[in-house]
């Protein structure tokens, strides 16, 4: 069995039998119009993509890109929800080689749904298994573009005791400056995340960056802390 068609196949068929028009409207202004949708709200589509996965073995990396490369190039914004489904499940297992696949997709067709899935999913347990791609990492968070530092910054969420705390106060002391929301929002997104972990820390490094941090990353930062407190 040729996996690619296959499975293409099968998503396909399994969501255009699902097109729903008049869900499809509310979805996309939710997105702010920038996205088609189908119109299928995730509870439905966890079921379709069980019976979509149901009996095909794992892809190899060259597959997966394939999969994943012809979903993002389809319209409909539940194809690409599809592709980061299938890259979270099998990220990991690649060569280092696919970060420059990721580092596409993040750049394009470029929401915060995707960007931080992708993020969460694949790029931080992609760089978890191969070290060398921490450079990489350094030059997305430095880097002009808004969505690959957003994707940087966020690529530690889910480390918790092995977050390499030096570099994401780094990279988020990178992009303090700047007033786009989603970079200040994921500042303070993974500093509130590690304050789960390390509360002293964070608190510290907050307070010692208050001058350069925004009002919105320093308050997403302490969120959790200060509920503590009460």
């Amino acid at each position: 069995m040729d996996l690619v068609p296959e499975l293409l196949g099968r998503v396909g068929a399994a969501y255009e039998a699902h097109r729903d028009p008049v869900a499809a409207g509310p979805m996309s202004r939710y997105m702010r119009g920038q996205f088609p949708f189908l119109g299928i709200p995730r509870p439905q589509r966890d079921p379709l993509d069980r019976d979509v996965l149901a009996g095909l073995r794992a892809p190899d990396e060259s597959e997966l890109t394939g999969v994943v490369s012809a979903l993002w190039d389809r319209d409909e914004r539940e194809y690409q929800y599809f592709a980061l489904r299938y890259l979270r499940a099998h990220a990991r297992r690649c060569s280092a080689g696919l970060i420059q696949v990721l580092e596409g997709l993040v750049t394009t067709k470029s929401w915060w749904d995707t960007v931080d899935e992708l993020a969460q999913g694949s790029v931080g347990p992609l760089v978890r298994t191969h070290p060398d791609l921490l450079g990489t990492m350094d030059a997305w968070a430095t880097g002009p573009q808004l969505w690959l530092a957003r994707a940087a910054i966020l690529h530690q969420l889910a480390a918790r005791t092995d977050t390499d705390v030096e570099r994401l106060f780094r990279h988020c002391l990178a992009n303090a400056a700047s007033t786009e929301f989603f970079l200040r929002k994921a500042i303070g997104w993974a500093l509130r995340q590690y304050s789960k972990t390390d509360p002293v820390a964070v608190e510290r490094f907050v307070e010692a960056y208050r001058a350069e941090l925004s009002g919105l990353s320093r308050k997403e930062a302490l969120k959790v802390i200060e509920r503590a407190r009460g």
